[in-house]
């Protein structure tokens, strides 16, 4: 039996192009240049800023009346539905579909369907789409922008990670979080920290500031969440853990030296198998001398100012 085709639909702004395709790499082994990803790998939409939506394809056909056909032949049984055109917007080389034209498609296949419809409060909702000349049709999943909402907290750093970017540094770190037990050692005020728990992650933090762990469990109560942060530096950790996260200090008060960086990774080495790091330096020959070697890497844009991403094994 051959895998499920699972389609991936991505709107992310330029500045976001190279952080959004290492996002893409670490759930799926490959990027795409395009909005469009075809995979056989389950990620729910939700995890990412930039994955819309997915398309679970039940079948599929090279012309418009052969799919409404294999969709006459589905059984509904005593299940509502409701069925909603994906081609919003340019995907690939498919062309969006106006509105007018999108709710005509959706009638006409919703018709053929054995079943009844239901607009507003469906058991399954399914989804069809026209990508590169080839009719997909399956069960839809709509993504949830949940890092939108962790934006507004009780305590805020201006050289903080934004939610969009920490949620996808998490990602990076462990795609497939079950089992895996991540560390923040220099966690700021927990940005990192909530999208992480927020997706379910085995994570702790801790931070050298006692005054930032401080904001930082009020940070991680607010939403509801709960996990260890210790104010401690990263040489007094003595577990060990899957991977660590690490957003090296740039600011005035906290700015890192060359030494102190270095001694960072070190202690990264010794605590954990996987280290990404996130720096406005370029550290390389620093993570060689750490005894890491650098897998995959991106930056993460915000006009003129430029984030590494490092993903160190």
């Amino acid at each position: 039996m051959s895998p499920q085709k699972l389609i991936y639909l991505y709107a992310r702004h330029w500045d976001d192009e190279d952080l959004c395709r290492l996002e893409m790499r670490s759930f799926f082994g490959y990027d795409s240049s395009t909005n469009v990803l075809f995979s056989s790998i389950q990620v729910e939409p939700s995890r990412s800023p930039f994955m819309k939506e997915r398309l679970d394809v039940l079948f599929e056909a090279q012309s418009w009346e052969a799919l409404i056909q294999r969709a006459a032949s589905l059984e509904m049984g005593s299940e509502t539905f409701k069925v909603i055109n994906l081609n919003t917007r340019t995907l690939n080389s498919s062309s969006k579909i106006e509105i007018a034209d999108r709710r005509k498609l959706e009638r006409e296949i919703g018709l053929q369907m054995n079943g009844e419809p239901d607009l507003d409060h469906p058991d399954v909702v399914f989804g069809f789409v026209v990508i590169d000349g080839y009719w997909y049709f399956g069960k839809y999943v709509e993504g949830d922008s949940v890092w939108r909402r962790h934006q507004n907290k009780p305590h805020s750093y201006s050289t903080a990670l934004s939610t969009r970017v920490a949620r996808t540094v998490a990602n990076i770190a462990a795609p497939n979080p079950e089992g895996v037990k991540v560390i923040d050692p220099c966690c700021g005020i927990g940005n990192v920290l909530v999208e992480a728990l927020s997706m379910g992650f085995d994570i702790v933090g801790s931070d050298i500031n006692p005054l930032v762990t401080s904001h930082t469990r009020d940070n991680i109560a607010y939403f509801g969440y709960t996990c260890e942060v210790k104010p401690r530096p990263i040489a007094n950790i003595t577990e060990t853990y899957d991977v660590a996260i690490i957003d090296m200090p740039y600011n005035i008060f906290t700015k890192a030296s060359p030494e102190d960086q270095l001694d960072i990774l070190v202690q990264a080495r010794r605590i954990a198998k996987k280290v990404v790091v996130v720096t406005i330096d370029t550290i390389d020959e620093m993570i060689e001398n750490a005894n890491f070697n650098i897998v995959d890497r991106c930056e993460a844009k915000k006009s003129s100012f430029v984030r590494q991403v490092l993903v160190c094994e």
